[in-house]
């Protein structure tokens, strides 16, 4: 269900969401912004609406992808950069243990669980425990080779639903590594706990990823 068009009374002080074309039609909301198309490095908010106000949650520096931000609908696989958008979170995964108070499912993470991101195969961007063998391990993800960034991670449903090859797989919301991401949006370990917590599915969350202002702006979505 979309949001309502925000109201003319938005202005440039309102809150994030109030001015955003579309919010996914919850009542809970992640925020991931960077100030500029070639950004790598912004900030995470989240979000709560109550009675028709959004209000804000919390907030987190974030990173995004070695090669900054791309319109999600036209990204390209291997360019190390950060689709924007709109994004459903169909589920959690770590090698930790979920927070305390999670309510997003949430899988932990196994020596045999993958993502799958070849282009030839049919699991094209999913989760599989083992790797099928149409699914080339150099052209895959081990997760739990990953163990510091994939400690609590959120999926997102960039490409999910009917995933176009060549265009992507592998969008998470994790915790930060070394320094930018591949293409997903990294914040630090503490920040990525307290989402996890306060996520409820019930509220139908989302998260927009975008640019303060231009064609990538996260009032656009």
């Amino acid at each position: 269900m979309a949001a309502p068009a925000p109201s003319a009374a938005a202005g440039p002080t309102a809150p994030l969401p109030h001015r955003m074309a579309d919010t996914g039609g919850g009542d809970q909301l992640i925020t991931a912004e960077a100030p500029t198309a070639d950004a790598t490095a912004g900030t995470v908010m989240w979000w709560q609406r109550r009675n028709g106000h959004w209000r804000r949650a919390g907030s987190a520096p974030a990173r995004f992808g070695s090669a900054g931000l791309t319109e999600g609908t036209t990204r390209v696989q291997g360019t190390s950069t950060t689709p924007t958008g709109l994004y459903g979170l169909p589920f959690a995964f770590g090698t930790e243990p979920a927070p305390p108070g999670t309510a997003t499912p949430y899988r932990r993470v196994g020596p045999d669980a993958w993502w799958c991101e070849d282009n030839a195969s049919a699991s094209y961007n999913r989760w599989v425990d083992p790797r099928p063998a149409d699914c080339a391990a150099a052209e895959s993800e081990r997760l739990a080779d990953h163990p510091v960034q994939y400690g609590r991670a959120l999926v997102t449903d960039f490409n999910y639903d009917r995933p176009v090859h060549g265009r992507g797989a592998g969008i998470f919301l994790h915790v930060n590594g070394k320094g930018a991401t591949a293409g997903c949006v990294s914040v630090p370990a503490g920040a990525m706990a307290r989402i996890l917590s306060w996520l409820r599915p019930a509220a139908h969350p989302h998260l927009a990823i975008g640019t303060a202002y231009g064609p990538t702006a996260l009032t656009r979505y």
